[in-house]
């Protein structure tokens, strides 16, 4: 295989703004992406993420900040002088065109020999596993292939920077976690950096390096897959990575070790920015669990099988509605006493959600 990344260093945002009117979609991004990078930019619907890919790949002009590759400041170019490979969530082919043609537009438009256009197609359709569906019209073949075909033509241009703008989410489960084992097998042979939109948690967290959290145009917080799942810097980040529990609660105690009284009982903590005093709590459901001398007693609203527990919702004696797993059957009316260990009760101001 011949196809590769063209060589850079590093990517750098510098406090890049993009504002519609009084609506400001990004705010004062500031990151470095190195080559070889998987980045994941996460959050929910609104939050900035897709308006920043676009602006990365020139579709969208910036309002402030800069945009570098390397010692080349590249936010002033089209789309068209960036080089970039862009998949997008709706694969965007032609669909007169055959599989073969799609692939190798991009290459037709920097005006390349037709042979070199000829070869590269055939690696394309090799390294994504299409090698003999060239003929075909995208109608003609499945969606997880016409997402390699997307995936494809945006590799071989041999792009510096893969921009994907949640191409999974027109996929159904089996296809997403085919496809997600294929991205990541790809981003790695090549060698080039991938930036990856997506508002799937799990998404970003099997495929990513780093993880970039938005919310309101603002980045919330970066780091390390594990590191966003175990230690979220705040109670916003920690309900979006999956802490479905998020519940105010008073703390006592000191940094070393604090209780918090919440739902009628009362569990340990480990504090990220809590102390003493009103606080957020904020407990993974599959941390709560049903223990015999649980402080949490609570009565079972619905639950469901999961295949090897179960995920159910309970009301605590004080109204509190929380979120549960269990090893064995429970079902509605059922009475739990719930626990949690303390190094998974994350403590954090109760101003600490903005």
């Amino acid at each position: 295989m011949t196809i590769a990344s063209r060589d850079f260093r590093e990517l750098r945002l510098e406090e890049i703004s993009r504002d519609f009117g009084v609506l400001i979609a990004l705010s004062k991004i500031s990151l470095t992406v190195q080559r070889g990078e998987f980045i994941a930019l996460l959050g929910p619907s609104g939050c900035g993420k897709s308006t920043a890919l676009n602006c990365l790949a020139g579709l969208l002009p910036l309002t402030g900040g800069a945009i570098w590759l390397d010692e080349k400041r590249i936010d002033t170019l089209g789309p068209e002088g960036r080089g970039f490979g862009m998949v997008f969530q709706n694969y965007a082919l032609f669909p007169h065109m055959s599989v073969r043609r799609n692939i190798g537009f991009g290459l037709q438009m920097q005006k390349r020999p037709r042979a070199e256009i000829a070869k590269r197609v055939e690696e394309a359709l090799a390294l994504v596993r299409l090698t003999g569906q060239g003929d075909k019209l995208p109608g003609q073949i499945s969606g997880g292939q016409q997402q390699r075909v997307a995936i494809a033509r945006a590799i071989v241009v041999e792009p510096p920077l893969v921009l994907m703008d949640e191409p999974l989410s027109n996929l159904d489960a089996k296809l997403r976690l085919e496809m997600r084992s294929e991205i990541r097998r790809i981003h790695g042979l090549l060698g080039c950096s991938t930036i990856y939109v997506t508002h799937d948690q799990d998404e970003a967290l099997s495929l990513a390096d780093r993880i970039v959290v938005l919310r309101d145009g603002q980045v919330r917080q970066i780091g390390a897959p594990e590191t966003l799942y175990m230690r979220p810097a705040s109670a916003d980040v920690a309900e979006f990575m999956g802490y479905r529990n998020i519940i105010a609660a008073q703390a006592s105690g000191n940094a070393a070790g604090l209780s918090v009284a919440l739902a009628g009982g009362s569990l340990l903590g480990t504090a990220v920015d809590g102390a003493a005093g009103p606080v957020t709590v904020a407990i993974r459901p599959e941390d709560l669990t049903p223990s015999p001398d649980g402080p949490i007693a609570a009565e079972v609203i619905t639950a469901e099988y999961r295949g090897r527990d179960f995920y159910g919702v309970a009301r605590a004696d004080d109204g509190t509605e929380l979120y549960f797993r269990a090893f064995e059957r429970v079902g509605p009316g059922a009475r739990l006493r719930l626990a949690a260990p303390a190094e998974r009760v994350l403590i954090y101001r109760a101003d600490a959600r903005r």
